[in-house]
């Protein structure tokens, strides 16, 4: 299973909301809802999202056993 956990801590950080989040990428709400549920979310997006906050991948996603 993967968990956007990280992610959710980067955007504490840097003070972005998911709905910030989805107009700066340009996505849908539905897109921006699978963090929540830690749904699959296409290697675009979250090359979009790594390139945004300028991250590796660790920073956004976790895999947990």
């Amino acid at each position: 299973m993967f968990s956007y956990k990280p992610l959710l801590h980067t955007m504490i950080e840097k003070d972005i909301t998911k709905t910030q989040l989805c107009q700066i990428l340009g996505c849908s709400k539905a897109t921006i809802a699978k963090i929540s549920k830690n749904e699959y979310m296409s290697m675009e997006i979250l090359d979009k999202i790594c390139t945004l906050f300028d991250c590796r991948i660790e920073d956004v996603i976790e895999h947990i056993k």
